[in-house]
């Protein structure tokens, strides 16, 4: 896959399905979008699958409200490799693109990526105050040779799957229910960073420690059941989000992970920590030797949920 980032100038070499939107967590909802795509690669075996998105939320620009993200440009990169997709276009959104007339961005993205086939949902807009929608991408199909799929959105509780859904149940700390509308476990993803080694060498509980980035949505703080990818491995384990406040001095808001019976040295190395279930909130502590029974009763809390009685890597 070919990932275009911070270039308004790009061209799709050969005809294109092509999908539009913010697709912040690419969630059950977007997955409609990509399966249609999919299905039309298969039909048409020159087609190239192509995203196009932003790279930040526009409403950034347009509002002046700093956002986080269900999902980094880079934990989209492999979830849209994941899903079957060729080319993901990451335009900067600029001024110029933001007073762009829907009509010149329709003509622009058209004939840079060769596009045959568009699909969108009925939310999605686009152009100069806000005022293209699937309905002029209908107009304009003939004129321009494509053919347009409009996807309804899906519902959970009589109520549209959307990024916003998502967002709400994560911060409300329903990370089962947030989940679910994602179609996968949410998850942080990094390199593995030195710590203070307070678990390794003071708790005798060693962990492994990400450092999020700032615009990085993150669950309320507190310890959760979770699963660490490393290589194509998977480890059960137990998660800690928040800032330490038992540790004395001024910690960063991190996501530090013990790995149920796991020696490897991960330091510098790439992982993905996904979140299954909320276990306690954050909570100080009147000593490190009383965090560390609370998080021995974490672990075997966690050790219960996977069923690994003395210890079982699951795969």
């Amino acid at each position: 896959m070919e990932y275009i980032r911070q270039s308004m100038t790009f061209e799709i070499d050969g005809p294109s399905v092509l999908s539009l939107g913010k697709f912040d967590g690419l969630h059950r909802g977007h997955e409609l979008l990509m399966r249609y795509m999919k299905q039309k690669k298969q039909e048409v075996k020159e087609l190239k699958a192509v995203v196009f998105t932003f790279d930040i939320p526009p409403r950034e620009r347009v509002q002046d409200i700093q956002s986080q993200v269900l999902t980094t440009g880079a934990e989209k990169e492999r979830l849209f490799e994941d899903a079957g997709i060729d080319y993901v276009i990451e335009c900067p959104f600029t001024r110029q693109i933001m007073c762009m007339e829907p009509e010149t961005f329709i003509h622009k993205i058209v004939t840079a990526c060769h596009v045959k086939y568009m699909v969108v949902g009925t939310d999605f807009r686009f152009g100069h105050k806000r005022r293209g929608d699937y309905r002029m991408l209908e107009d304009f199909a003939a004129q321009y040779g494509y053919e347009v799929k409009v996807v309804d959105k899906i519902q959970e509780n009589n109520r549209d799957i959307s990024s916003t859904y998502v967002r709400e149940e994560l911060m409300a700390g329903n990370i089962e229910k947030a989940n679910d509308l994602l179609g996968y476990p949410f998850f942080v993803e990094g390199c593995v960073s030195h710590g203070r080694q307070m678990g390794k060498k003071v708790l005798d509980i060693p962990t492994i420690n990400l450092l999020p980035p700032e615009d990085k949505l993150l669950p309320p703080f507190g310890v959760y059941i979770s699963e660490t990818e490393w290589k194509g491995r998977h480890y059960p384990g137990i998660t800690n989000v928040g800032c330490k406040p038992t540790v004395e001095g001024e910690n960063p808001i991190g996501v530090e992970t013990h790995l149920f019976d796991v020696s490897e040295d991960l330091y510098g190395e790439k992982v993905r920590v996904s979140f299954l279930k909320h276990v306690r909130p954050e909570q100080r502590f009147p000593s490190l030797q009383a965090l560390k029974e609370q998080m021995k009763q974490d672990i075997e809390y966690g050790k219960v949920y996977f069923n690994m009685g003395k210890g079982v890597q699951k795969n």
